[in-house]
């Protein structure tokens, strides 16, 4: 479906973009443009790749007209670029509205004016049950995003949703293993916190179903494991060749939830099971608000939601075999460091 095509990442710099593009610079995509801010991981990403398929554009999905001047001449679009730090957003709620919610109007509207055939959006279980203004605002972005769909004549657009992915920067896993090496404390908030547990690899496989099968509105989650972060730890100081750790329990943290929700029980009474993945798709309910005020559903009573609680736990000998998966702890268990993924 990409042969010949042309392929605009948002955020292209990050985490997921540049997992994304691994995957995709050696397909027969014609172009592959990335749209961020950061001119100096634009420039490192030119050198590393130092391919001509790439085409690096500054800007900022704010600036409508910087998102236009990159989507102009585009087949498909992965966007996600984000505020995705817990803190930051809680300090500066309108920043997290401004990047995640109005930044992705903007793209969705140039998507649309200049004929892209797909687009596909990045949210995150903090979206689901949100607490918190980064996930109040990525919950935000996916209601524009199934609007959005109800009018978006050719254009298809769809999201996915993630939960923790391992060893990203400023995740728990590249801390832990720093205070590990240097033989200071664990900083654990509850040991009996769970987490989803996924690597980019899975990630990518998620938005290459997404952008090959995704209607309009829909929303994909893959299935993911969770481990507790008692279970995390353990796990990682067995790679490390350090059985016996202290642990320092600092509590849970502002904005932070015991477990996680990747499908809400209102999303699982319609969600279609893929196997591997979840499919959650549109309220395609028209503006008759009465069918919203007036009209109930027995089986959301019913329904349970899909956390972080009730996935498949892993055990410790299951943790480290997902960890053993991760380049960055391939590193760190024979004593190298490698930069965490951006």
């Amino acid at each position: 479906m990409f042969s010949n095509s042309v392929l605009l990442i948002t955020g292209g710099t990050g985490s997921f973009g540049n997992a994304v593009l691994r995957r995709f610079i050696d397909s027969d995509l014609r172009e592959i443009r990335i749209l961020s801010r950061d001119e100096k991981k634009q420039d490192d990403m030119r050198k590393k790749y130092h391919n001509p398929k790439l085409k690096f554009y500054i800007g900022d999905v704010r600036d409508y007209q910087s998102v236009l001047n990159a989507v102009r001449g585009v087949d498909y679009i992965y966007h996600a670029a984000a505020l995705k730090q817990v803190p930051s957003c809680e300090f500066h709620p309108m920043e997290a509205v401004k990047t995640n919610v109005l930044g992705t109007e903007n793209v969705l509207e140039a998507a649309i004016n200049c004929g892209v055939k797909r687009v596909v959006c990045l949210s995150t279980d903090k979206a689901v049950y949100p607490i918190n203004a980064m996930g109040i605002s990525k919950a935000m972005m996916e209601k524009v995003i199934v609007a959005k769909s109800r009018s978006s004549n050719s254009t298809v657009i769809c999201a996915t949703r993630y939960g923790n992915v391992m060893a990203s920067r400023g995740s728990v896993i590249p801390l832990f293993v720093e205070q590990i090496k240097a033989g200071r404390p664990l900083t654990i908030t509850d040991p009996h916190m769970t987490r989803f547990m996924m690597t980019l690899d899975d990630a990518v496989d998620l938005v290459l179903y997404a952008f090959e099968h995704g209607n309009p509105g829909d929303i994909y989650v893959q299935k993911a494991p969770a481990a507790t972060i008692e279970t995390l730890a353990q796990a990682l100081t067995r790679l490390l060749g350090v059985s016996e750790h202290d642990v320092n329990i600092i509590g849970t943290r502002h904005g932070e939830k015991l477990f996680e929700v990747l499908l809400s029980r209102e999303e699982m009474v319609s969600a279609e099971d893929l196997g591997g993945y979840y499919r959650v798709p549109p309220d395609l309910r028209d503006l008759n608000y009465g069918k919203f005020i007036e009209q109930g559903e027995v089986k959301i009573s019913e329904a349970v939601e899909y956390n972080s609680h009730n996935t498949n736990r892993l055990d410790v000998d299951g943790m480290q075999a997902l960890l053993m998966k991760l380049r960055f702890m391939q590193a760190a268990a024979r004593g190298d460091y490698i930069e965490p993924e951006e």
